[in-house]
Parts: C-alpha cells; sequence; structure tokens
C-alpha cells in the first residue's frame, strides 16, 4: 500500500468498532494522501458476517485484494457471563465465514484481530505467543476466547494447505475514542470512566470497583492498536514468517506495561476530577489476576507503543464529555 504500487481494494470488516474505526480514520487519510489504497466497508445492516451466503454473494461482487478482520461481539467480564452462546457463536461463525470465503475470493493477504485471553489462566506472565494451548482458559470469558483462538487456527491452515498469507494480532485491553461506555457491558475501563464521570456529577463520596482492585490489567490504545495492526499488515512476508512459527502465526501487540485495577481506578479518579473514597468489592470476580503480553516478538519487527496510559484516559474522557454534550444537544 506503498505510492507507486498498484491500487489495492481493502475490505475492512467491522468498520463501526472502536479498533476497526480507528483502523478505518487511517486508512482513509491514507486514501486521503494518494496512496493506493481503497477501502470497502459494510454496516451490519447491509451485511450480516454470520450469514454465510450473504458473505459470499459480497466478496463476489466487491472483489477485495486484502481483508481487515476486526468485527466481533465484543463486551466486558459481565456481558460473557450472561450471554456466552452469543458471544462463542456470533465470533466462530463471523470468523469462519469472512476467512473461508476470502479464500475463496482469492484474497492473499488478511489480518485477523484477536483478543489476550486466548491465553490459559494460569500462565507465566508476560504472556508469550507461545503460551497459547498450553492450559485451561479464564472460566469468565471461555466461549469468546474459543471463539478467538479458532480464527488464528483458521488463518493458520489456510496458509499451510493453501498458501495464503493470512496473519493474526492478538491486542491487549484496548480503550479510547469510540469505546463502548455501557453501565454493565462495557470492558473496565470505559465502565470506570462513566462510574466516575456521574460520581462527580451526582456529588457521591464512594465509588465501589469489581474485584479486590489487585489484579494487574496491561491497556493499549486504540490508535496504537491501529498503528500495530497496519503495521503488520503491510509487514513483507519473509519477514513476518521469520518472527514467527507455522503453528504459532499470530503476534501480540500491547504497551509492554501493566497496572493494578486499583491504581487505574485511581488515576481515572484524577482525570475525572472525582475526590472521595474508592473502594473495592471482592465479592465480585477478579479474572485472571495478571494479564500483561509479552511484545518483544513485534518490538523486534520495529514497533512499539507511544501513547501513555494517563495521556490516552484523559484524552478518551475528553471524547466521552463531547459523546455526552451531542447527546444532549440532540434531545
Amino acid at each position: 500500500m506503498n505510492a507507486g504500487q498498484t491500487r489495492t481494494r481493502l475490505y475492512l470488516a467491522g468498520d463501526r468498532g472502536m479498533v476497526g474505526s480507528a483502523i478505518l480514520r487511517r486508512l482513509r487519510a491514507a486514501e486521503a494522501a494518494g496512496q493506493p489504497v481503497e477501502v470497502i466497508t459494510r454496516p451490519h445492516a447491509e451485511l450480516d458476517l454470520r450469514d454465510q451466503a450473504a458473505v459470499r454473494r459480497f466478496f463476489a461482487e466487491e472483489k477485495p485484494d486484502q481483508v481487515i478482520l476486526a468485527a466481533g461481539r465484543v463486551g466486558g467480564i459481565y456481558a460473557n457471563m450472561t450471554l456466552p452462546a452469543d458471544f462463542i457463536y456470533d465470533n466462530l461463525m463471523i470468523a469462519a465465514n469472512v476467512i473461508n470465503e476470502s479464500h475463496a475470493a482469492g484474497v492473499q493477504r488478511l489480518l485477523n484481530l484477536g483478543s489476550s485471553c486466548i491465553y490459559p489462566r494460569e500462565v507465566a506472565q508476560p504472556m508469550a505467543e507461545s503460551a497459547l494451548l498450553t492450559g485451561p482458559l479464564e472460566p469468565t470469558n471461555e466461549p469468546y476466547a474459543i471463539a478467538k483462538i479458532a480464527a488464528i487456527k483458521l488463518c493458520e491452515s489456510y496458509n499451510r494447505q493453501h498458501g495464503t498469507d493470512y496473519r493474526s494480532v492478538m491486542p491487549t485491553n484496548l480503550y479510547g475514542p469510540g469505546d463502548n461506555f455501557h453501565p454493565q457491558n462495557s470492558h473496565v475501563l470505559p465502565a470506570m470512566i462513566r462510574r466516575f464521570h456521574e460520581a462527580v456529577r451526582d456529588g457521591a463520596e464512594v465509588v465501589t470497583i469489581w474485584g479486590s482492585g489487585k489484579p494487574r490489567r496491561e491497556f493499549l490504545h486504540v490508535d496504537d492498536m491501529a498503528e500495530a495492526a497496519l503495521f503488520v499488515m503491510t509487514l513483507d512476508r519473509r519477514i513476518y514468517e521469520a518472527n514467527t512459527q507455522p503453528m504459532l502465526r499470530h503476534i501480540n501487540v500491547g504497551s509492554g506495561t501493566d497496572v493494578t485495577i486499583l491504581d487505574l481506578a485511581r488515576i481515572v479518579a484524577e482525570v475525572t476530577g472525582f475526590t472521595g473514597r474508592i473502594e473495592t468489592d471482592p465479592s465480585k470476580p477478579d479474572g485472571m489476576m495478571r494479564k500483561l503480553m509479552d511484545v518483544g516478538r513485534l518490538a523486534a519487527m520495529g514497533w512499539q507503543a507511544r501513547i501513555c496510559l494517563r495521556e490516552g484516559i484523559t484524552e478518551t474522557y475528553r471524547w466521552f464529555l463531547e459523546q455526552s454534550r451531542n447527546v444532549i444537544r440532540e434531545a
């Protein structure tokens, strides 16, 4: 996708999601700058990726050269625990349809976006790519993780059997503009931002966070993720394969640092202006006690994150406030 190359038709699946929209912003900027890339998108209302026949028709009509698979059902602990069937079915069907129909349509290069939850619950930290399938998964999101593991293995299997160049990147916990701030179905960081914002608005003296506050989590700004995804997508195949293995082709993407949930809450409190008490609720699940990605493989290829956590949370909170103002103006 560099200047001077033949124009590339790239289908971005999931462009309305947080990660997909961040990737789309970069791709649109590349188009505007005259780079030879044409981005193809479809909203869910027009193309249900769980429908194999619809996906097949789409690929036959549009004939993309490359595909980025950023679509899927996502959510936090509560959503994963209450909708396990939806999470495994939707994500399995999306991955199977997009990857299979990409091959059927002659797509040679595809990038599949996964999740750090693919790794076992009890795994050495930081989590290396080689830890995949070495132990039981975290029960609270096992169905989602199984679907994401299946997508990795689909890519590897098509590569082995058909010689395709289908790659997978496994991001750590992502956040940023476009995140889901639903009070029950969101991930930990956007849920915290909303909770502390509402506490300041309502004059609350206490904010209670789920779990003990002791688990450690790694966070990556979605703009960093978008940059990393396109970096991996455009790597020379020889470099990509030299830094991976035939049955372990996926690459971790993260910041390389983590923070306790309690310390995360303290940062969010400072950013939102909350000055009351922060309490924990140990009756709620903690999930894995630590989830830190080993990002050595990606660093060796020449990429590392740029946006620090406090800066990223501050920017995300500004975006949240702007969206809130837009809702008020439209009401």
